[in-house]
């Protein structure tokens, strides 16, 4: 676990700026924001991993002095940058090891090269974990001691926040609740390989499978059936449209989906025991504005109930995340403000990296 206090807790004057960047397989995202957690400016460019690493790292660098050029600060006010990536870390050493959605970047001394290039203090960590300190910081999660964030999309991400610390564990991995197991023998496979796990169940992959298993065996289907016969191929967005429609599989689908997250949650909360459960990323399905959306979070909260012990299963409050895809790189600006922030070289433990 390593010791993170929450920015919003100091009173800083004047303001303080940082840089956030979010690297993902498909965009990389980059802002300015305020010591208070306020985006002053934000840009999304294209990752294009095929290009392989050193090109990515072109393109955030170009991307960091850019985004301080769209915002009302330059270069010289800022604090410190902090960066999102994905995949295994080596957070004592700042090295990116291996994004499994990168596949040709691997054991990058990326916090180094940053730091270097702006000479300017930098943070790294997992996108996950920023994410949720995005939310704690910022969004959903304001006020919260402990907080758990889930990021449902290709995978399980998740993101743990105990006593306003991020648990990163001891060997750069914590946090990895996609993994944790559900199911003790025949259990579905993972993109990892690991049978059992809740990522191959509600993820991206294990969505599409348990909904081909429901065509084979003849559930009633109609609008997955006419659309799939009509040349569409069967991806989470079609299986979340027809639920929209009202679709009897699609809907099942994804209140199956809602009860696989709730075991998820309970072990959490008998792990962590967190004030707050969010929910963000990409199958969300279109959270409180939808029908179907309140009524996975509903379907959560009624099994957390059922699975988990009394006392903490009526005081958490479970529900979507606010910031959206903008989570991560306000996260990793939040980062480097606990690292870097006066009060923080003042004699305010930071992260142990």
């Amino acid at each position: 676990m390593s010791s993170l206090s929450s920015p919003k807790d100091r009173n800083r004057t004047p303001e303080e700026f940082f840089v956030g960047v979010d690297v993902g397989g498909s965009s990389i995202k980059i802002g300015v924001v305020t010591s208070a957690g306020r985006p002053l400016s934000f840009l999304e460019l294209p990752t294009e991993g095929e290009k392989g690493p050193e090109h990515g790292l072109a393109t955030i660098q170009q991307g960091i002095v850019d985004a301080v050029d769209q915002s009302p600060i330059r270069m010289r006010n800022l604090t410190g940058i902090g960066v999102a990536v994905p995949g295994t870390l080596d957070l004592p050493n700042g090295m990116w090891l291996e994004p499994a959605n990168l596949p040709t970047w691997r054991n990058i001394p990326i916090r180094q090269l940053i730091s270097d290039q702006f000479n300017l203090p930098t943070v790294l960590h997992n996108d996950a974990n920023a994410a949720a300190y995005g939310e704690f910081w910022a969004g959903a999660g304001r006020g919260a001691h402990s907080l758990a964030l889930w990021t449902l999309g290709t995978g399980i991400g998740c993101g743990l926040i105990v006593n306003k610390q991020l648990v990163t564990g001891a060997h750069s991995h914590g946090g990895e609740c996609g993994y944790l197991y559900i199911q003790m023998e025949n259990g579905r496979p993972s993109a990892t390989g690991m049978s059992g796990a809740l990522e191959g169940y509600v993820g991206a992959s294990g969505l599409v499978i348990r909904c081909e298993e429901g065509l084979q065996r003849g559930d009633e289907s109609p609008l997955l059936r006419e659309r799939l016969a009509g040349g569409e191929t069967l991806t989470p967005l079609l299986i979340a449209e027809a639920a929209h429609e009202g679709d009897p599989l699609a809907v099942q689908l994804v209140e199956d989906s809602a009860r696989f997250m709730a075991y998820g949650t309970a072990n959490l909360m008998h792990t962590i025991d967190p004030d707050v459960v969010l929910f963000g990323g990409n199958m969300t399905f279109g959270r409180d504005e939808t029908d179907l959306g309140r009524q996975f979070v509903d379907i959560v909260r009624k099994e957390v109930k059922r699975l988990s012990f009394p006392v903490p299963s009526s005081k958490i409050r479970i529900g979507y995340a606010e910031l959206g895809g903008q989570a991560g790189f306000i996260g990793a600006a939040g980062c480097a403000c606990a690292e870097f922030g006066k009060e923080a070289l003042a004699g305010r433990r930071g992260f142990a990296c």
